[in-house]
């Protein structure tokens, strides 16, 4: 009896740890990137919130769940990824994969990851720009403490293999990743803390006006591939994200251009210029009403844009 009990346990274990340290692959939504999770016994939103470093209320919401009615076992959620728990600059932590579609090259999968071309050929030990699809490339890492520690160690020489040939008439578009920053709402600042936060700003400003931020080079990359054909005068607003206030990564939501694209936008007031990458589109049509573009809190400050509700940009892309 002994013997059987000790066997079903371990079967359970063994079966544990390969579903925490299966490759976890990036995947895209119109919320943002995620990687998928098959729900084990005993597991639940906290549980798994705190395996994956993502709040449990975020992962219920991201998957339109009610927390209250719990998990099934073997139910498949996306766990979204985020500044909070997912990187691209560091290689610590447990490797996330993306799948290359047809004709995928270095620096499309570097432009649709938001990770540099550099990282991805040291990651990956690429030998070219040319990718097979199928091919399995390291494009960031998620970093959390409570995952099982054989994950992050996982051998970088697996990677650059081909595994199922993707369709032929894939749409690489589809798997197109957005870091997407999650949008919280700002607390009220005491009086007591205007002169700090001002200081913030002020000091926050000065990369963009030499760089234009991070996605600079970015833009420098794409033109080369494709040179700008777009020239527009909008109307925007502004969408508040805790992103791009340290590190000059500036968002922007517009119609009509696919997610990824870098676009350079230029305040016609003072000719201050930075560059932005569109996170997707702007689906609530009554809130936007009016609008053709909203750009994220950190990039109006980066353009010296003075007013809240709406003002005019210059878009090239």
């Amino acid at each position: 009896m002994k013997r059987i009990a000790c066997s079903v346990f371990i079967f359970i274990f063994s079966f544990g740890l390969r579903a925490q340290t299966a490759p976890l692959v990036v995947k895209s939504s119109n919320k943002g990137p995620y990687v998928e999770h098959k729900v084990a016994p005993k597991e639940n939103f906290y549980s798994i919130g705190r395996a994956f470093n993502v709040h449990p209320k975020h992962i219920a919401s991201f998957n339109s769940l009610n927390m209250a009615k719990g998990l099934s076992i073997g139910q498949v959620i996306k766990i979204p990824l985020s500044d909070t728990n997912y990187t691209h600059k560091s290689d610590k932590g447990i490797p996330v994969y993306y799948i290359t579609g047809n004709s995928e090259t270095v620096y499309n999968v570097s432009t649709n990851n938001n990770v540099l071309m550099e990282k991805l050929r040291k990651w990956n030990s690429i030998p070219n720009d040319r990718l097979p699809p199928g091919s399995k490339l390291i494009v960031g890492y998620l970093t959390s403490n409570e995952m099982l520690a054989p994950a992050v160690n996982i051998s970088q020489t697996e990677t650059v293999t081909n595994t199922t040939p993707a369709a032929t008439n894939r749409d690489t578009s589809k798997n197109l990743v957005v870091n997407k920053p999650e949008v919280r709402k700002e607390e009220p600042r005491q009086a007591s803390e205007k002169p700090a936060a001002d200081n913030r700003l002020k000091q926050t400003e000065e990369e963009p006006k030499t760089t234009g931020g991070y996605f600079k080079t970015w833009f420098d990359q794409q033109i080369k591939q494709q040179p700008a054909t777009k020239d527009q005068t909008v109307t925007s607003g502004i969408f508040k994200t805790s992103s791009g206030w340290s590190d000059a990564k500036y968002y922007l939501l517009m119609n009509g251009a696919d997610p990824g694209t870098i676009v350079r936008i230029t305040n016609p007031g003072n000719n201050r210029t930075i560059y932005a990458k569109l996170l997707g589109d702007m689906s609530d049509l009554k809130q936007n009403q009016g609008l053709d573009v909203r750009i994220s809190n950190a990039a109006a400050v980066a353009l010296d844009i003075s007013e809240t509700d709406k003002f005019t940009l210059k878009l090239n892309y």
